[in-house]
Protein backbone atom coordinates (compact mmCIF):
# COMPACT_ATOMS: atom_id res chain seq x y z
CA UNK A 1 0.00 0.00 0.00
CA UNK A 2 1.32 3.41 -1.00
CA UNK A 3 -0.11 6.68 0.29
CA UNK A 4 0.13 9.81 -1.86
CA UNK A 5 0.46 13.32 -0.43
CA UNK A 6 0.79 16.80 -1.87
CA UNK A 7 3.79 18.96 -0.91
CA UNK A 8 3.47 22.21 1.07
CA UNK A 9 4.21 25.80 0.15
CA UNK A 10 5.54 26.46 3.65
CA UNK A 11 9.00 25.12 4.41
CA UNK A 12 10.99 24.67 7.61
CA UNK A 13 14.77 24.36 7.32
CA UNK A 14 15.57 25.39 10.87
CA UNK A 15 15.33 22.23 12.96
CA UNK A 16 14.57 18.51 13.32
CA UNK A 17 17.13 17.03 10.99
CA UNK A 18 17.24 13.25 10.69
CA UNK A 19 20.43 11.28 10.19
CA UNK A 20 19.09 9.08 7.41
CA UNK A 21 18.53 10.39 3.89
CA UNK A 22 18.03 9.38 0.27
CA UNK A 23 18.24 11.33 -2.97
CA UNK A 24 15.30 12.17 -5.25
CA UNK A 25 14.63 9.67 -8.02
CA UNK A 26 14.16 12.32 -10.71
CA UNK A 27 17.22 14.46 -9.98
CA UNK A 28 18.03 14.83 -13.69
CA UNK A 29 14.54 16.12 -14.48
CA UNK A 30 14.67 18.56 -11.56
CA UNK A 31 17.98 19.87 -12.88
CA UNK A 32 16.28 20.59 -16.23
CA UNK A 33 13.49 22.53 -14.53
CA UNK A 34 15.96 24.43 -12.34
CA UNK A 35 17.99 25.51 -15.35
CA UNK A 36 14.83 26.82 -17.00
CA UNK A 37 13.60 28.61 -13.89
CA UNK A 38 16.96 30.26 -13.25
CA UNK A 39 16.31 32.30 -16.40
CA UNK A 40 13.08 33.74 -15.04
CA UNK A 41 13.20 37.29 -13.68
CA UNK A 42 11.40 38.32 -10.50
CA UNK A 43 8.48 39.79 -12.52
CA UNK A 44 8.39 36.57 -14.59
CA UNK A 45 7.99 34.51 -11.42
CA UNK A 46 5.33 36.88 -10.08
CA UNK A 47 3.30 36.31 -13.22
CA UNK A 48 4.02 32.59 -13.52
CA UNK A 49 3.06 31.75 -9.95
CA UNK A 50 0.61 34.54 -9.18
CA UNK A 51 2.60 35.53 -6.09
CA UNK A 52 3.72 38.77 -4.46
CA UNK A 53 6.93 40.54 -5.35
CA UNK A 54 8.48 39.50 -2.02
CA UNK A 55 7.70 35.83 -2.63
CA UNK A 56 8.93 36.12 -6.20
CA UNK A 57 12.22 37.59 -4.98
CA UNK A 58 12.60 34.79 -2.43
CA UNK A 59 11.99 32.08 -4.99
CA UNK A 60 14.13 33.78 -7.61
CA UNK A 61 17.01 33.56 -5.15
CA UNK A 62 16.16 29.93 -4.37
CA UNK A 63 16.37 28.99 -8.04
CA UNK A 64 19.63 30.91 -8.43
CA UNK A 65 21.05 29.02 -5.46
CA UNK A 66 19.87 25.61 -6.63
CA UNK A 67 22.66 23.06 -6.90
CA UNK A 68 22.58 19.51 -8.21
CA UNK A 69 24.75 18.61 -5.23
CA UNK A 70 23.36 18.22 -1.73
CA UNK A 71 25.96 19.66 0.62
CA UNK A 72 26.08 18.60 4.24
CA UNK A 73 28.25 19.06 7.28
CA UNK A 74 27.09 18.09 10.75
CA UNK A 75 23.72 19.04 9.37
CA UNK A 76 22.63 19.53 5.79
CA UNK A 77 23.59 22.97 4.57
CA UNK A 78 21.40 23.36 1.50
CA UNK A 79 18.82 20.60 1.90
CA UNK A 80 16.60 18.65 4.25
CA UNK A 81 14.49 15.49 4.15
CA UNK A 82 11.16 16.19 2.45
CA UNK A 83 8.86 15.08 5.26
CA UNK A 84 10.73 17.33 7.70
CA UNK A 85 11.16 20.27 5.31
CA UNK A 86 7.50 20.58 4.30
CA UNK A 87 5.45 22.56 6.78
CA UNK A 88 1.83 23.68 6.85
CA UNK A 89 -1.68 22.39 7.32
CA UNK A 90 -1.08 18.83 6.09
CA UNK A 91 2.36 18.31 7.59
CA UNK A 92 1.94 19.69 11.10
CA UNK A 93 -0.48 16.88 12.12
CA UNK A 94 1.89 14.26 10.70
CA UNK A 95 4.37 15.21 13.45
CA UNK A 96 7.32 13.68 11.63
CA UNK A 97 9.73 15.31 14.06
CA UNK A 98 8.39 12.83 16.64
CA UNK A 99 8.81 9.75 14.44
CA UNK A 100 10.75 6.80 15.80
CA UNK A 101 13.29 4.98 13.65
CA UNK A 102 10.60 2.40 12.89
CA UNK A 103 8.18 5.16 11.88
CA UNK A 104 10.68 6.69 9.46
CA UNK A 105 11.42 3.27 8.00
CA UNK A 106 7.73 2.54 7.45
CA UNK A 107 7.07 6.02 6.03
CA UNK A 108 9.99 5.68 3.62
CA UNK A 109 8.48 2.49 2.24
CA UNK A 110 4.85 3.56 2.15
CA UNK A 111 4.53 7.34 1.64
CA UNK A 112 5.11 9.26 -1.57
CA UNK A 113 4.92 13.03 -2.00
CA UNK A 114 4.03 14.50 -5.39
CA UNK A 115 5.95 17.63 -6.35
CA UNK A 116 5.99 20.10 -9.22
CA UNK A 117 9.76 20.45 -8.89
CA UNK A 118 10.88 16.94 -7.88
CA UNK A 119 8.13 14.84 -9.46
CA UNK A 120 7.79 12.30 -6.69
CA UNK A 121 9.56 12.11 -3.35
CA UNK A 122 10.11 9.59 -0.61
CA UNK A 123 9.95 11.06 2.91
CA UNK A 124 13.73 10.97 3.44
CA UNK A 125 14.66 12.34 0.01
CA UNK A 126 16.69 15.52 0.37
CA UNK A 127 15.13 18.64 -1.12
CA UNK A 128 16.34 22.20 -1.44
CA UNK A 129 14.01 25.14 -0.75
CA UNK A 130 11.65 25.78 -3.67
CA UNK A 131 8.18 26.78 -4.68
CA UNK A 132 6.71 25.36 -7.87
CA UNK A 133 3.11 24.29 -7.81
CA UNK A 134 2.01 21.56 -10.19
CA UNK A 135 -0.65 23.82 -11.66
CA UNK A 136 1.72 26.60 -12.80
CA UNK A 137 1.79 27.48 -16.49
CA UNK A 138 4.87 25.40 -17.34
CA UNK A 139 2.83 22.40 -18.48
CA UNK A 140 4.19 20.38 -15.58
CA UNK A 141 1.43 17.81 -15.98
CA UNK A 142 2.81 16.90 -19.39
CA UNK A 143 6.38 16.99 -18.06
CA UNK A 144 5.70 14.73 -15.07
CA UNK A 145 2.65 12.56 -15.70
CA UNK A 146 4.26 9.60 -17.48
CA UNK A 147 7.31 9.67 -15.21
CA UNK A 148 5.30 9.80 -11.99
CA UNK A 149 2.81 7.17 -13.14
CA UNK A 150 5.50 4.76 -14.31
CA UNK A 151 7.44 5.18 -11.08
CA UNK A 152 4.37 4.51 -8.96
CA UNK A 153 3.49 1.45 -11.02
CA UNK A 154 7.05 0.11 -10.75
CA UNK A 155 6.76 -0.03 -6.96
CA UNK A 156 4.27 -2.86 -7.26
CA UNK A 157 1.78 -1.74 -4.61
CA UNK A 158 -1.63 -3.41 -4.69
CA UNK A 159 -3.35 -0.28 -3.41
CA UNK A 160 -2.66 3.43 -3.67
CA UNK A 161 -4.32 5.67 -1.09
CA UNK A 162 -4.93 9.12 -2.54
CA UNK A 163 -4.52 11.76 0.14
CA UNK A 164 -3.20 14.31 -2.36
CA UNK A 165 -5.07 17.39 -3.54
CA UNK A 166 -6.78 17.38 -6.92
CA UNK A 167 -4.07 19.68 -8.29
CA UNK A 168 -1.35 17.14 -7.57
CA UNK A 169 -3.21 13.89 -8.12
CA UNK A 170 -4.06 15.17 -11.61
CA UNK A 171 -0.40 14.50 -12.46
CA UNK A 172 -1.06 10.77 -11.98
CA UNK A 173 -2.48 8.74 -14.87
CA UNK A 174 -4.53 5.93 -13.27
CA UNK A 175 -4.66 4.09 -16.60
CA UNK A 176 -0.92 3.50 -16.36
CA UNK A 177 -1.03 2.12 -12.83
CA UNK A 178 -2.06 -1.44 -12.05
CA UNK A 179 -2.75 -0.73 -8.37
CA UNK A 180 -6.28 -0.12 -7.14
CA UNK A 181 -6.60 3.58 -6.29
CA UNK A 182 -8.70 4.53 -3.27
CA UNK A 183 -9.64 8.20 -2.94
CA UNK A 184 -10.08 9.63 0.55
CA UNK A 185 -12.36 12.59 1.32
CA UNK A 186 -13.11 14.36 4.58
CA UNK A 187 -16.42 16.19 4.98
CA UNK A 188 -17.95 18.45 7.60
CA UNK A 189 -21.62 18.55 8.58
CA UNK A 190 -22.88 22.04 7.81
CA UNK A 191 -26.57 22.41 8.61
CA UNK A 192 -27.29 18.83 7.66
CA UNK A 193 -25.21 18.86 4.47
CA UNK A 194 -21.76 17.29 4.28
CA UNK A 195 -19.17 19.46 2.55
CA UNK A 196 -15.42 19.41 2.04
CA UNK A 197 -13.87 22.40 3.83
CA UNK A 198 -10.36 22.97 2.52
CA UNK A 199 -8.54 23.87 5.73
CA UNK A 200 -10.13 20.99 7.64
CA UNK A 201 -9.51 18.50 4.82
CA UNK A 202 -5.81 19.40 4.72
CA UNK A 203 -5.41 18.83 8.44
CA UNK A 204 -7.34 15.55 8.20
CA UNK A 205 -4.99 14.30 5.48
CA UNK A 206 -2.10 14.86 7.85
CA UNK A 207 -3.92 13.18 10.72
CA UNK A 208 -4.63 10.12 8.58
CA UNK A 209 -1.02 10.00 7.41
CA UNK A 210 0.11 10.01 11.03
CA UNK A 211 -2.46 7.27 11.75
CA UNK A 212 -1.11 5.16 8.88
CA UNK A 213 2.51 5.50 9.96
CA UNK A 214 1.99 5.06 13.70
CA UNK A 215 -0.19 1.98 13.17
CA UNK A 216 1.93 0.59 10.30
CA UNK A 217 -1.18 0.12 8.16
CA UNK A 218 -0.77 -1.97 5.02
CA UNK A 219 -4.39 -2.98 4.37
CA UNK A 220 -6.82 -0.26 3.19
CA UNK A 221 -9.72 -1.72 5.15
CA UNK A 222 -7.91 -0.76 8.36
CA UNK A 223 -8.23 2.90 7.37
CA UNK A 224 -11.91 2.63 8.27
CA UNK A 225 -10.83 2.63 11.93
CA UNK A 226 -9.55 6.21 11.63
CA UNK A 227 -11.33 8.38 14.22
CA UNK A 228 -8.98 11.27 14.96
CA UNK A 229 -10.68 14.53 15.97
CA UNK A 230 -14.16 13.00 15.77
CA UNK A 231 -13.99 11.80 12.16
CA UNK A 232 -15.74 8.52 11.41
CA UNK A 233 -15.90 6.32 8.35
CA UNK A 234 -19.20 6.96 6.54
CA UNK A 235 -20.05 3.54 5.15
CA UNK A 236 -23.32 4.84 3.71
CA UNK A 237 -21.48 7.46 1.62
CA UNK A 238 -18.48 5.33 0.60
CA UNK A 239 -17.72 2.63 -1.95
CA UNK A 240 -14.69 0.45 -2.70
CA UNK A 241 -12.96 3.25 -4.63
CA UNK A 242 -13.93 6.19 -2.38
CA UNK A 243 -13.63 6.25 1.40
CA UNK A 244 -15.57 9.15 2.95
CA UNK A 245 -14.96 10.31 6.50
CA UNK A 246 -17.33 12.77 8.18
CA UNK A 247 -17.81 14.66 11.41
Amino acid sequence: MLTLLSPAKSLNYESSHHAGFTLPHFAAETKILAAKLKKFSVPDLEKLMGISKNLAELNHQRFQNFSDKFTKGLEFENSKQAILAFDGDVYKPIEAEKFSAADFDFAQKSLRILSGFYGILRPLDLIQPYRLEMGTKLDLYKFWSDKISQQLDSEGAKHIINLASEEYFSAVNPKKISAKIINIAFKENKNGTYKIIGIHAKKARGLMTNFIVKNKITDPKDLKNFQSENYRFAKEMSDEMNFIFVR
